[in-house]
């Protein structure tokens, strides 16, 4: 059973990275995605709106003016919950090398945005999402370490689904705003959670490495 379902999950990863491959394929090419064209029209019903407003303030919890001191405020509160460094390594620096590695492939696709908002951080390139994929990991993470701590089962599911329910908000208001394209957000989603469980994966590794090692006299 456990074999089975790890098999389906593969191979929805691979056909959800086949389909961004497509997605990035023909943006290259400089044509505009089926789902990008179909999806317009919304936006651009939200402007001067109460929904356009709020996502306006919902997304600046994936900005930098926020999330750097927060990363640097959690990081510290790792440490302290812990005792150690290595959980605050993990988060602070998986926080900063997942906003590397999202200008990287902003770099390689080179996509123009629908629109330029400075005062959001809307601007570079479109693909894939920053706000989508580098909330995924620094909140994804939060939420892998306090879970971790918590005894409580209300209080985990209460930490993970609200932590997740900001993460979707966060990276659909970058479309809702007009500064992404929702493919931009669903590649930032995907590339995100993919960087996170490699993170997560590096942690536990790294912590069984540590209590297996024998302790120094």
């Amino acid at each position: 059973m456990w074999h089975r379902r790890n098999g389906i999950l593969l191979f929805l990863l691979m056909a959800v990275l086949l389909t961004i491959g497509v997605w990035v394929f023909r943006i290259i090419s400089g044509k505009i995605l089926y789902l990008d064209r179909m999806t317009r029209g919304l936006v651009e019903q939200m402007e001067d709106t109460t929904v356009y407003t709020f996502f306006r303030w919902v997304t600046e919890f994936g900005s930098d003016t926020f999330l750097t001191p927060f990363t640097i405020l959690m990081a510290l509160f790792l440490w302290r919950v812990y005792r150690e460094l290595l959980p605050s390594l993990v988060f602070g620096l998986g926080t900063l090398t997942s906003h590397g590695l999202n200008v990287v492939i902003k770099q390689l696709v080179e996509r123009e945005r629908p629109s330029i908002l400075v005062a959001a951080n809307a601007e570079g390139y479109s693909f894939p999402s920053g706000h989508a994929m580098i909330p995924m990991v620094c909140y994804g993470l939060l939420a892998y370490f306090l879970v971790k701590k918590l005894t409580s089962a209300r209080a985990v599911l209460a930490v993970q689904l609200s932590l997740a329910l900001l993460i979707f908000l966060i990276g659909i208001s970058r479309y809702i705003i007009n500064v992404h394209y929702l493919t931009d957000v669903i590649a930032g989603f995907v590339f995100g959670f993919i960087y996170l469980a490699a993170l997560i994966y590096l942690y536990e590794w790294l912590q069984n490495l540590k209590e297996k090692s024998p302790s120094q006299d």
